[in-house]
């Protein structure tokens, strides 16, 4: 019986797993399937389950306690994240996990076998891959000023930080690579890549909030996406992006179109 990662519908989560099994722990549980990262457990999406079916009335509770017995155990966890193997515009019956206050999390997943190359921008920048301690310093601090509204700004350090340490082991590993836009000497935006098989999984595009709706984002993953395609030994390129959210109409203006959906529910006691 081939392993859960093998049989995943999802391609968002079918490649979130490349992550889960480099920096973490997979435990196959038959109907659902438990990730752990214990290194980080203020990384919500790195310590979750993933269920193969989506939510039902009822499940609240089960799957609160599922993820108590499973994840609380083993990590001092404050949050709750439950994601699930369904790939279509419904996203189940989550209506009462709203009520207790946990998030729907929504995501549009993009796909690409080639790229088209964006109008010049008036902006010029240098693409290519960070290699020194410091360049990886500033990708990391990017990241961090970046954050999302609500997000208290010394816990999503520690977060961060041990995120990317693990993108570098990743990258170091052969397993992918991190590639930042420079612009006059400074880094002013960054990505990952990674591969799974002849997948290509991007992660955490991030702009300078200075330098942002200058075609520098464009850019930088068209530039990526040639390397990956050319040198790299993938297929198809995966992107996943918030739906309502204007970075996935950037990437449909490369070429890349939609594919699936990805869902999520997470609750936490406070933002990080």
């Amino acid at each position: 019986m081939p392993g859960h990662e093998e049989r995943v519908r999802s391609l968002a989560y079918r490649t979130d797993l490349v992550f889960a099994r480099f920096g973490g722990t997979v435990l196959e549980r038959g109907a659902y399937t438990v990730i752990l990262t214990e290194s980080n457990p203020g990384y919500h999406w790195g310590n979750y389950i993933l269920f193969d079916d989506g939510p039902r009335r009822g499940d609240l509770a089960r799957w609160k306690d599922l993820f108590d017995e499973e994840l609380g155990k083993r990590i001092k966890a404050g949050h709750y994240a439950f994601g699930w193997d369904l790939c279509g515009e419904e996203a189940g019956e989550v209506e009462e996990f709203l009520e207790a206050g946990f998030n729907l999390n929504r995501s549009l997943v993009l796909t690409a076998e080639a790229v088209v190359k964006p109008a010049k921008s008036g902006q010029t920048v240098v693409v290519r891959e960070l290699v020194e301690d410091r360049e990886w310093e500033e990708a990391t601090r990017g990241q961090i000023e970046c954050r999302g509204p609500g997000h208290e700004y010394w816990s999503y350090c520690e977060f961060m930080r041990l995120k990317m340490q693990g993108y570098r082991d990743m990258s170091l590993a052969g397993l992918g690579k991190w590639f930042g836009a420079f612009l006059d000497g400074s880094l002013v935006a960054s990505l990952g890549i990674f591969r799974d098989g002849t997948v290509g999984r991007f992660q955490n595009v991030v702009t300078n909030r200075e330098h942002r709706n200058k075609g520098i984002c464009r850019a930088l993953v068209y530039e990526t996406s040639v390397f990956a395609l050319m040198t790299m030994g993938i297929e198809r390129l995966v992107m996943v992006a918030d739906e309502d959210y204007f970075a996935a109409r950037i990437y449909e203006s490369l070429g890349f179109r939609p594919t699936e959906h990805q869902y999520g529910l997470d609750w936490w006691e406070t933002k990080v």
